[in-house]
């Protein structure tokens, strides 16, 4: 009896929790099929690797001492969704050379671990007729259909530790510092991480701020005694009056004053209004980085193991997520083209307002 054959590709930005991933999928198959029974092809660099056929047979051994490690073993690249079916100047049809690479590594399924573009892409493969399971990764926590996804916990708590530390800062020199973390549409890292810091002010892409009432809240805690102030910004925030335009439009204005993000124009705007000593603050990937938390390596884990449940099942075209604390799955075509924001009326963005964090609305 031939092999069950399994492809791995990790794709769009690195998070902690993907090496435990692969290992969860990887030793699910092997507990499920039998090791002798399973191959493992590890496809290198993401979907680059499955466009140019970068493919490496794995051992088992491959998979261990891995739960802890950050980053990918695989490697990975961006490779955006909007350009799969866009013929370059390297005259390559990204789309037919995947689905060849598939059939010439003899593939039963692939697995792909990633984001919202990945899931486009996995969603484009599967009505292609390939047989495809997706395993929702990104620090945003923006994939629609799944109440967590991996590698977010492990970002919240180092960008957690990020305000802590600067809150030292801020109160010896009683300083306003403004911290950008990444989050370019949704704002959830943010959200957590600015409430579990004790941010004074929380920025998101959900909610377009006005920079008048981010003046006002830094001088009410001034006016209160509190001479320091610590606002969490995530990098996709936008003041009201860019929320009014496109996103190109709004990028291009930015560009043309020499910025990408708003953090060091708020800041600039604050200190300008209020005179009080303003310093931005930008841990950028260090939030990707390092080893996954006890929470991560959990989730990935059971995310993994679920997928290895669904090849058992030959339940494809699906993505696994959690819901109410339990594992369950969304079909591929529910979740690809859907982001997941913050509602206004979020529970924590309502505790958030209930203790006193300005919104800058």
């Amino acid at each position: 009896m031939a092999k069950l054959k399994v492809g791995i590709l990790t794709s769009g930005g690195d998070c902690p929790g993907l090496n435990a991933t692969i290992r969860g999928a990887a030793k699910g198959c092997y507990e499920l099929f039998g090791e002798d029974k399973v191959e493992i092809i590890g496809i290198q660099n993401g979907y680059h690797g499955l466009i140019h056929n970068d493919c490496i047979k794995m051992k088992p051994s491959d998979f261990s001492g891995i739960l802890t490690r950050g980053g990918t073993i695989l490697g990975t690249k961006r490779t955006p969704y909007k350009m799969m079916q866009v013929i370059e100047e390297d005259k390559v049809d990204k789309v037919k050379e995947m689905k060849q690479t598939y059939k010439e590594q003899k593939l039963d399924c692939l697995l792909t671990l990633g984001g919202n573009g990945t899931h486009k892409t996995a969603n484009l493969l599967s009505e292609e007729g390939l047989n495809v399971i997706g395993l929702p990764k990104t620090i945003d926590n923006d994939i629609w259909g799944t109440d967590v996804t991996f590698g977010f916990h492990t970002a919240v708590d180092i960008a957690t530790d990020v305000i802590d530390r600067i809150h030292t800062t801020a109160t010896s020199h009683s300083r306003v510092m403004v911290i950008e973390i990444m989050g370019n549409k949704a704002g959830w890292l943010t959200l957590f991480s600015g409430v579990a810091g004790g941010a004074d002010i929380v920025l998101i892409p959900e909610i377009p701020y006005d920079i008048k009432k981010v003046v006002k809240a830094v001088e009410e805690r001034a006016e209160a005694g509190k001479f320091f102030s610590i606002l969490a910004v995530a990098e996709g925030a936008m003041d009201k009056d860019e929320a009014e335009l496109k996103r190109k439009e709004r990028m291009k204005l930015r560009a043309e004053a020499g910025y990408t993000t708003a953090t060091n124009r708020i800041a600039s705007q604050i200190q300008l209004a209020t005179g009080f000593e303003t310093r931005a603050v930008v841990p950028g990937h260090m939030l990707r980085g390092g080893s996954p938390s006890a929470y991560d390596r959990v989730l990935a884990t059971k995310f993994g193991a679920r997928a290895a449940e669904l090849i058992k099942k030959g339940k494809f075209g699906y993505t696994v997520a959690q819901v109410d604390g339990k594992i369950t799955e969304n079909k591929l075509c529910d979740v690809a083209m859907k982001t997941k924001f913050v509602l206004p009326d979020d529970e924590l963005v309502i505790t958030g307002r209930n203790i006193g964090i300005s919104f800058g609305d």
